[in-house]
């Protein structure tokens, strides 16, 4: 007589989890004497889902991947509807390039040199705040780590 309301229970309590446990881990990163809030990618499907299917996001706010290695990583737009920008981070959050991307294209946007991250952004964000190649982003010791 009791399994049926526990029963219930578990599949309510399950379905109130669910989405808690999709989203992504949220960050504050900082680029000069700007603050950045991002959803934080640090594993492959965090990293394979990106901004996939956003219709829009707010002007300071962007999404961080975490590679588990330094390496020549690239970045594409299949599925994205927003333009963005991605910036290519060092170790030591260095920007090493910044890419300019379309929406729904498959062109591979790379890293210059072995890049740790990857920071997206609205399209056009680091011109319109001055950041650029060499500039640092701050924060990113705070991140977690790959998996």
């Amino acid at each position: 007589m009791h399994r049926l309301p526990v029963s219930l229970l578990t599949v309510a309590l399950s379905m109130a989890l669910s989405p808690v446990a999709a989203e992504m881990a949220r960050l504050e990163l900082t680029a000069g004497f700007y603050r950045i809030e991002v959803e934080v990618a640090a594993d492959d499907a965090k990293r394979m889902q990106g901004l996939m299917h956003r219709r829009s996001m707010p002007s300071n706010q962007g999404m961080l991947f975490v590679f588990p290695q330094a390496g020549p990583h690239c970045m594409w737009m299949r599925n994205t509807l927003l333009p963005l920008s991605v910036a290519f981070l060092d170790e030591d959050g260095r920007i090493l390039n910044i890419e300019n991307m379309q929406p729904q294209t498959e062109d591979n946007h790379c890293a210059a040199r072995a890049a740790r991250y990857a920071l997206e952004m609205n399209l056009g964000w680091f011109s319109s705040k001055g950041i650029k190649p060499g500039s640092r982003v701050g924060g990113l010791d705070k991140s977690p780590a790959p998996r």
